[in-house]
């Protein structure tokens, strides 16, 4: 049986998904063992081409050339893994998409006539089908190891769809919002990182996303007696996954504090 393919690419992203893979050092060699990385610019220059079994995709579709790419890479990948919040929900660059993007290109560059950029920057899965999505700012090494163990061993991986609060229960962290009155996304964020904020006496700041069906209505109440206004909770849900429409199209119903 032919040796695995396994592709990396990069759209608009900061490489923190793709370091998260090179972080894994000794579990690394050993997936180099088991599968060919036949693009992977973070890491090695060689660039074979497709098709391959397996791609994983960083970052968001921001620029006419991404929309261009990701269509071949879709049509030459088996499976297609989105990595991060970036290309799961399009990322903190997916403010431009609420904002004029000329006006920021007037502001940053010294020369915007010579930058080519689309107005919105998108998920991957807004352009082509999506097979799996690893989330968070970055993702979990432990997920991300999971995952590809499992695509290797043909088998859907086992991804989760319930809240942060569910792993915080099962490692024993008290719930800092009933316990310190600490803001948290917890309730609405998708689990997967172990809690690991939390864990560390800090509120979730939902770098996974949205979870399945999230009530933010009942939680914005909960922000705001735990000292949260209303520009506060906007600030909160406008950052890693603020493309993604539970959070970008949550109720404004109570006026600014």
């Amino acid at each position: 049986m032919a040796t695995p393919t396994l592709a990396v690419w990069k759209f608009t992203s900061c490489d923190g998904c793709q370091l998260t893979l090179l972080d894994c050092e000794d579990e690394l060699l050993t997936l180099a063992g088991r599968v060919r990385i036949a693009h992977f610019t973070e890491a090695s220059s060689t660039a074979e081409p497709g098709p391959y079994d397996v791609s994983l995709v960083e970052g968001s579709v921001s620029t006419p050339e991404e929309l261009r790419r990701i269509a071949e890479i879709r049509a030459q990948s088996r499976i297609l893994v989105t990595i991060g919040a970036c290309a799961c929900h399009g990322g903190i660059q997916a403010l431009r998409n609420f904002a004029d993007v000329a006006e920021f290109a007037s502001v940053v560059y010294a020369s915007p006539q010579y930058i080519s950029t689309l107005a919105t920057a998108t998920p991957i899965a807004a352009h082509v089908p999506v097979d799996y999505e690893l989330r968070g700012c970055p993702i979990d090494r432990r997920q991300l190891l999971d995952t590809l163990t499992a695509l290797l061993a043909g088998r859907a991986p086992d991804l989760p769809d319930t809240s942060v609060c569910t792993e915080c229960k099962r490692r024993g962290t008290t719930c800092v919002m009933v316990a310190d009155g600490i803001p948290c996304l917890g309730p609405v964020t998708q689990a997967g990182c172990g809690a690991l904020c939390p864990a560390y006496h800090r509120g979730c700041y939902g770098c996974f996303g949205p979870m399945a069906r999230p009530n933010i209505g009942a939680l914005l109440p909960i922000l705001r007696v735990n000292g949260m206004s209303v520009d506060d909770t906007d600030r909160v849900f406008s950052t890693f996954a603020v493309g993604a429409p539970p959070f970008a199209e949550r109720k404004r119903d109570e006026p600014s504090q």
